[in-house]
């Protein structure tokens, strides 16, 4: 695949988490965390159902072969929109979202060097864990 085309992507998928927070920010501080969270998840799967629906006839049905862990991904991205919509209006979008991605990095740095998960192996070495370090100090540059 061309990696222009992945790197638009990854842009794309970047500039609506911005947006998102954004926006479920201001629906938490002026109506609440749980409700922005519902209107989130209400909304958006009310229209991931219907395009599931018309692009694949909603068959789920492959379902039984996966790991069953891996339907904490529900619950964790509830967890996800409503510590958005509660820190980004109280943070600010940098700061906040400085923290999230920071704390994706470290996870996942650790999840690649153990290959938890079924991942392939990446260990840690003195560059990402270097890298780790920069991202540290940048996260106490921006909320300082």
């Amino acid at each position: 695949m061309n990696i222009l085309f992945l790197i638009l992507v990854a842009v794309i998928g970047g500039v609506a988490v911005t947006l998102q927070g954004q926006f479920i920010g201001i629906i938490d501080k002026n109506v609440g965390t749980v409700e922005s969270v519902f209107i989130t998840y209400g909304g958006g799967g009310l229209i991931v159902g219907i395009i599931m629906l018309l692009l694949r006839g909603g068959n789920l049905s492959s379902l039984q072969n996966i790991p069953g862990y891996v339907f904490l991904a529900a619950p964790l991205g509830l967890v996800i929109i409503a510590s958005i919509g509660y820190s980004v209006p109280r943070l600010g979008l940098v700061t906040a979202f400085t923290i999230i991605v920071a704390s994706q990095f470290i996870l996942a740095a650790i999840i690649d060097h153990f290959g938890f998960f079924g991942t392939d192996i990446h260990q840690i070495n003195i560059s990402r864990l270097f890298g780790i370090v920069i991202m540290l100090f940048g996260i106490w540059l921006t909320i300082r």
